[in-house]
């Protein structure tokens, strides 16, 4: 592989670890006064290190920039409820959720939780050394451990073209494309449109807009095919 096109695959590697692995640890964990300060304080959100020219991107940064810079002097403690009634109405509900955050309720025909396509992801996350944090008491294919999972295959193809190993490079790249094809993308840019259209912060909103932006720059960079989408 030429040494300018290795480099800049390097670079989008690199950058989709990043984004996709805050991106995942945002969304699977419950918010946190002092790490969302951590956030602001940090200017996290000034700059993208992947999906950059997205429009979802685009205007996913626009927004979260906005909380940041309403939040710059600190969460006084009504923006922190906000947020955390954001997350409690969007991804616990009252009575009906309005995004749920497993895979199965999407792609299962009772849209239940731990189905075939909960086994299926604790393969993928096992063949790569990997275990969900809370096996058995939380099935394996919550949308913030898949995108966490798919920053840990970037990272390791990073890794892979540091070194120059291209044959392992080329089967961490195919890792992606299969489980992004099969599994991310087919429900992930449905759980964010419904994020969008039910959340009540600029945060939840700009995280939505973020990952779907995310989602299809990943396609774009792998070359992969956008499947079908599910929906709810």
């Amino acid at each position: 592989m030429q040494a300018i096109v290795m480099n800049e695959l390097k670079t989008t590697l690199f950058g989709e670890s990043l984004l996709f692995g805050l991106l995942g640890k945002i969304i699977y964990t419950e918010p946190d006064k002092a790490w969302l300060e951590s956030l602001i304080r940090d200017d996290v959100f000034i700059e993208v290190p992947f999906a950059a020219e997205q429009n979802e991107t685009l205007h996913g940064v626009e927004l979260l920039l906005r909380w940041t810079k309403e939040n710059k002097e600190g969460l006084d403690s009504a923006q922190f409820k906000a947020v955390k009634d954001d997350h409690l109405n969007l991804f616990i509900g009252l009575n009906k959720v309005p995004a749920p955050m497993w895979e199965s309720v999407y792609t299962s025909e009772k849209r239940l939780l731990f189905q075939e396509q909960t086994l299926k992801i604790r393969e993928w996350y096992a063949r790569f050394g990997l275990q969900a944090e809370r096996i058995n008491n939380e099935p394996d294919d919550h949308i913030g451990l898949e995108l966490s999972f798919v920053a840990h295959l970037a990272s390791l193809a990073f890794q892979a073209a540091e070194q120059g190993d291209e044959m392992k490079l080329n089967e961490l790249l195919q890792a992606q494309r299969d489980f992004l094809f099969n599994h991310l993308l087919c429900w992930g840019p449905a759980w964010a449109k419904l994020v969008k259209k039910h959340a009540a912060t600029d945060f939840y909103r700009g995280i939505a807009h973020l990952t779907h932006g995310a989602l299809f720059a990943a396609a774009e960079a792998l070359r992969i095919k956008m499947p079908k989408e599910v929906s709810l």
